[in-house]
């Protein structure tokens, strides 16, 4: 969440900010409230003193004037206790209000109120096949090839969950393996993640575990949901600590399945492994000093950008756009790979720097050695691959005209073949 009082002195910067990302916060309610709390504050300090006082003066006053003193001390303390309730209500609902403000904006990220005001950089280095046949989506090379089955998944656990059968095991921890082995070059801490997590961190990355809108399964009887992402994880990793500024910037990555709801997701995109309620993804996570978020941002997207190159997968960048990015993010990157079953590109891939919004509200700071106080960490997160959308890619854009479907060549170590074709 934003700092209260940059809301309250940039009230008007912070208004328009929620109006170009489509979030309706009540910004002049928290100002006002704000205010309401400082006066009931002063007025609860004073009450306080004069209790003290009058406490302290009824050991050395009179006997017949004792039961005056405590009479009054009594009300001052009455008033103090409504003065009291007051504020506790004033801060339970500027604390709502402060927690749907979403992080201000970096300042070269487009407006835009959704995904079609998005700003494509740049594309990867390998081009859009050119097929002399009508590619098929990989749903219908699943089909063919015995590698996905739906059907049985929707009996399993219902429509969005599925089974990878026979080569597409393979193709998922080769993809996983090839991934987690660019990251290791580069020095990021390998991890696997609990596949739960508190009610309390998920709200503070910024996820909402229950609610009409909410993406989250969360678990009857428990404060504990399930995590939809490793951020949620990795991010909480260190909640309510304090590191030294020696130790940033810390680069994790974070292996764990995915839980999604996918409340309202339909329509051509949400076909077959694009949008599922399980999958398997490597996160990258970031902590930094403030002054280095901007730089680890572009880095994390470089790591994207080299993992699919890598890949031999056509794709573009895009700065994504204000009305698309969500409420801890300061600035996203989208990756999008081309997909030839549907002709168009679809993201695979997102990086964002949340700069303190995540920290401040789960309380993860840094020490300068020397220096008295602490401050509050960066933090950053980006997909390394998610394995679903990452095997949609390299399925529909390495078939061939046989039916067969070419294994990168930076998989073929892993998956003991060059090709995965219909079992004989």
């Amino acid at each position: 969440m934003l700092d209260r009082k940059f809301i309250v002195e940039n009230s008007d910067l912070v208004k328009k900010n929620c109006q170009n990302r489509n979030a309706p916060a009540d910004v002049d309610r928290f100002v006002a409230l704000e205010e309401q709390r400082k006066s009931l504050q002063s007025t609860l300090d004073e009450a306080n003193r004069k209790a003290n006082e009058t406490a302290k003066s009824i050991g050395k006053a009179p006997a017949d004037q004792r039961e005056v003193l405590k009479e009054e001390g009594r009300k001052i303390r009455d008033e103090a206790a409504g003065i009291q309730k007051q504020l506790d209500e004033i801060g339970a609902e500027a604390d709502v209000i402060v927690r749907s403000i979403p992080n201000m904006s970096h300042a070269a990220a487009p407006v835009g109120v959704d995904d079609k005001a998005n700003l494509e950089l740049f594309r990867g280095k390998t081009p859009i096949p050119q097929f002399d046949f009508k590619p098929l989506d990989h749903v219908e090379l699943g089909e063919k090839l015995d590698l996905i089955d739906f059907e049985g998944g929707g009996r399993v656990a219902g429509h969005g969950f599925y089974f990878l059968k026979n080569d597409a095991v393979l193709l998922e921890m080769a993809l996983q393996r090839y991934a987690l082995d660019v990251l290791l070059k580069e020095q990021f801490t390998p991890t696997t993640t609990p596949d739960l997590a508190r009610n309390e961190i998920l709200h503070g990355i910024g996820f909402i575990p229950r609610g009409p809108e909410t993406q989250i399964y969360s678990v009857d009887g428990t404060d504990l949901s399930l995590v939809a992402t490793a951020e949620i994880t990795l991010g909480g990793l260190y909640s309510g600590q304090t590191v030294d500024a020696d130790e940033l910037p810390l680069k994790l990555c974070g292996i764990s399945h995915c839980f999604r709801t996918e409340a309202g997701a339909a329509g051509r995109a949400s076909r077959g492994l694009y949008r599922v309620h399980q999958f398997t993804k490597i996160e990258m996570f970031a902590y930094t000093l403030p002054g280095e978020s901007d730089d680890m941002l572009e880095y994390l997207r470089d790591m994207e950008c080299r993992i699919f190159d890598g890949l031999g997968i056509p794709f573009r960048v895009v700065d994504t756009a204000t009305g698309d990015l969500g409420g801890p993010a300061y600035r996203k990157y989208d990756l999008e790979a081309w997909m030839p079953g549907r002709n168009e590109y679809g993201e695979v891939t997102s990086t964002s720097n949340c700069t303190d919004y995540q920290s401040r509200r789960l309380n993860i700071r840094y020490r300068v050695k020397g220096e008295k106080g602490t401050r509050l960490v960066h933090t950053l997160n980006g997909t390394a691959i998610a394995l679903s959308r990452g095997m949609i890619a390299v399925m529909e854009n390495y078939q061939q005209a046989d039916g067969s479907i070419l294994v990168p060549e930076v998989l073929r170590a892993w998956m003991g073949k060059d090709r995965i074709e219909a079992k004989k």
